[in-house]
């Protein structure tokens, strides 16, 4: 048995709505997926999201507390 698709045309705003009645748990799952999908399609945030990944392996980077607390230091 082959699977059928079948295309909807849901107007935004409909779905906006429909977004906002979503638990918090599935507007994170939502968010997730957008985001991915959003790098996947955008070379330069398929950058940006590597050259911070590869920051992060590096060690190239600040928590915020550290961040918080050179940023006091300065004040």
């Amino acid at each position: 048995m082959s699977a059928s698709k079948v295309k909807v045309s849901i107007p935004f705003d409909s779905l906006v709505e429909t977004v906002s009645k979503l638990s918090l748990e599935n507007k994170y799952q939502l968010w997730q997926l957008l985001e991915e999908q959003i790098a996947e399609q955008d070379a330069t945030v398929r950058a940006e999201i590597q050259e911070a990944r590869d920051a992060y392996q590096s060690g190239d980077y600040l928590t915020i507390q550290d961040y918080a607390s050179k940023y006091h230091k300065k004040s």
